[in-house]
């Protein structure tokens, strides 16, 4: 199997997705810039993307994927088309009464997930508003994992992969095209993200049709199959559910500093999700159904390539990404958001907390890599409790932050408990014996360490020299962002084939590279 063009095809889907989701966010800070209707909007996003990622990506993922590519392995794709009908089943009946239940309780939520609002009521009551229109997103695109995870097993990324270009199409149309006929930009905003939903749904059922699998909607029942997956899918969720925590503990804290510190991490963190999207997101995505399939075939070795192999290649592109987005932050911002309503301050502010989020790129991104060699040998313990003891820690550093570095405090307590985060999950796979680096991963590391370094200072020397040009026009700081960029690449990769942090023959390896001979049923 071609795990490198397997995360070459997520990766290169969420780069077309993050590429457009800028867009979407330009027009935002256009529109809406950093004041009350945006705080609004963020807040009623974070709610469902919250319950998304909590049950959908993480629970969800761990539990179904590592059993339907059980099924498919052992007893072939009926049994495990079957197995998806169940889980369908009662996955829908699930949400459906979460819906429900969340429709006439939103006020009380929102006295927890944003209390900074509730002294400023026509702020509190639009949040609340916004929240009730975006919510049934969560129940759409909590089908779309579950049809995702499908499609995944079977080695089949592509459809799955640009659920999120749809998702980013529609909020930018529901922007430019809703918002004359909306209360305020921010209605329009949470009627395309449901309509989002709904047309992502459409997407992978189309999509699982041209690969010969068509779920039947059966009758809700707990058979012993659902019940095995719900048993490994409840210490997944509080796993899940703690790191969602620590990004709604953010939320919640920034909502008490003054007005745009929610704005102000939100637009930092979308610049850094770039590069945890194209390589984080993608290398885990790709690694979990070949793992899972290894390690129920009995090919430990095979399993312990495959995570050596996908460690390298993530800290190979995130290292140099982290350290150029710590350069370029100012450029950054100011190149994407600042215009409209999105002024210099909002830059400054906001690029401050991109390098606070950026320095923690690495332990985010190895926390996608290595979570997938926990959930494919079905532990979901070791994992919550790791992330149970790293919230507490975040809780503490936002507290210890906040009030000396206001939002910044906030990302770099995120930061701090992420790089916690990654070195005890690294410790105990291998404490468990269930990883270990190799000679390789050992040799390239440090060689990757000193090109980054290289590219560091080149960079910080560029960007002084163009710091004037950046800031004098949208056409020039865009041309000057692009060539600091290449800059960047051009020296890193330069150097890491130079010191042997890599070699082309291993890059045409990862692409090409076959764990059990077979590439049927992959993208191509």
């Amino acid at each position: 199997m071609a795990l490198g063009r397997w995360v070459a095809t997520v990766g290169g889907y969420t780069l077309g997705s993050r590429l457009l989701g800028f867009i979407r966010d330009i027009l935002i800070a256009a529109i809406l810039g950093a004041g009350p209707v945006s705080d609004a909007f963020f807040v009623a996003f974070k709610l469902p993307n919250f319950l998304r990622r909590l049950f959908a990506e993480g629970a969800f993922n761990a539990a179904f994927v590592p059993l339907f590519g059980g099924e498919l392995e052992q007893n072939g794709r009926e049994a495990a088309k079957a197995f998806a009908e169940e889980v369908l089943a009662v996955l829908l009946c699930v949400l459906l009464l979460l819906v429900v239940v969340a429709q006439i309780i939103m006020p009380f939520l929102m006295y927890v997930l944003a209390p900074g609002f509730v002294d400023d009521p026509e702020k509190f009551d639009l949040t609340v508003q916004l929240t009730r229109i975006a919510f049934p997103y969560i129940l759409f695109i909590s089908l779309v994992s579950l049809l995702g995870g499908v499609l995944n097993s079977l080695y089949r990324f592509a459809a799955a992969a640009a659920t999120p270009i749809i998702l980013n199409l529609c909020l930018i149309g529901a922007l430019l095209g809703l918002s004359q006929w909306t209360a305020t930009p921010g209605h329009a905003l949470a009627v395309g993200l449901s309509g989002a939903g709904v047309l992502q749904f459409a997407w992978l059922v189309i999509a699982l049709r041209r690969n010969g699998i068509a779920l039947r909607l059966l009758r809700p029942r707990l058979t012993p199959r659902v019940k095995h997956m719900l048993v490994i899918i409840a210490p997944a969720a509080l796993g899940a559910g703690i790191a969602q925590v620590n990004l709604v503990v953010d939320v919640i804290i920034a909502s008490l500093l003054p007005e745009g510190a929610v704005s102000f991490l939100y637009y930092a963190d979308r610049v850094n999700q770039l590069p945890l999207g194209v390589i984080g997101v993608a290398v885990g995505t790709a690694l979990l159904p070949l793992l899972s399939r290894q390690l129920r075939a009995a090919e430990d070795k095979a399993a312990d390539a495959s995570q050596n192999r996908a460690i390298e290649g993530a800290l190979l592109l995130t290292l140099p990404a982290a350290a150029g987005l710590m350069i370029i932050a100012d450029a950054a911002i100011s190149v994407l958001f600042e215009r409209g309503n999105f002024t210099a301050t909002a830059t400054a502010a906001s690029a401050d907390a991109l390098i606070a989020y950026a320095a923690g790129l690495p332990a985010f991104v190895m926390i996608k890599v290595l979570v997938p060699g926990y959930f494919a040998r079905q532990d979901t313990k070791t994992p919550v409790r790791i992330a149970v003891f790293c919230l507490v820690t975040n809780v503490c550093f936002n507290l210890a932050l906040m009030g000396p570095l206001g939002h910044v405090g906030i990302a770099l307590a995120t930061t701090l408990s992420g790089w916690l985060n990654a070195a005890l999950l690294a410790r105990g796979l291998h404490r468990r014996g269930y990883f270990t680096a190799d000679a390789r991963l050992r040799h390239r590391l440090p060689r990757m360490l000193l090109a980054t370094a290289a590219m560091t200072a080149t960079l910080w020397a560029v960007s002084r020299a163009l710091s004037g040009p950046i800031s004098d026009s949208l056409g020039s700081g865009v041309g000057s962002l692009i060539g600091l960029t290449v800059t960047g690449i051009v020296i890193y990769g330069g150097i890491a084939l130079l010191f042997d942090a890599t070699r082309l023959s291993d890059l045409k390896g990862f692409w090409q590279n076959r764990t059990d001979g077979s590439s049927r049923n992959g993208d191509g």
